[in-house]
């Protein structure tokens, strides 16, 4: 008999997979806009926001589905993106993306995600986040 190692956040699609697959990132997501919504420290990031929500959500899961080493559906449905060109217009400080990254971290503790995912997935975000915060340093200076 043999025993099987675990699958490793970053590989292949284990973490796209640890969150739930598609539905259970549609959900995280869900609940990460809910809380930026209805939370008072994370709003003024909700507000940055087109109103289409809807358009909003599935725009960030097609993202992270083929980031989280899933199928590319943003480039499916969108077409090429580039993360710091498409929030360039926006002014993105610190401040910003902690509170992008608190949120998400809010939305994680609230689906109860396992602590090892956290510990993986918050400081890989935090790579997109602070790439979009440089282009909009550069651009709004």
């Amino acid at each position: 008999m043999t025993v099987s190692n675990p699958p490793v956040y970053g590989e292949g699609d284990a973490t796209l997979q640890a969150v739930g697959g598609l539905l259970g990132l549609q959900k995280l997501v869900e609940t990460f806009y809910r809380i930026m919504e209805n939370t008072p420290e994370f709003r003024p990031l909700f507000d940055m926001h087109p109103s289409n929500t809807a358009l909003t959500i599935d725009k960030l899961v097609s993202f992270l589905s083929g980031w989280m080493g899933g199928e590319k559906l943003f480039s499916k449905k969108y077409g090429p993106t580039s993360l710091p060109q498409a929030h360039a217009h926006l002014i993105v400080t610190e401040k910003e993306k902690a509170m992008w990254l608190n949120c998400m971290a809010a939305a994680l503790d609230e689906l109860d995600y396992p602590d090892a995912l956290k510990a993986y997935l918050l400081p890989q975000l935090a790579f997109p986040a602070e790439r979009i915060r440089q282009v909009s340093a550069a651009r709004h200076q």
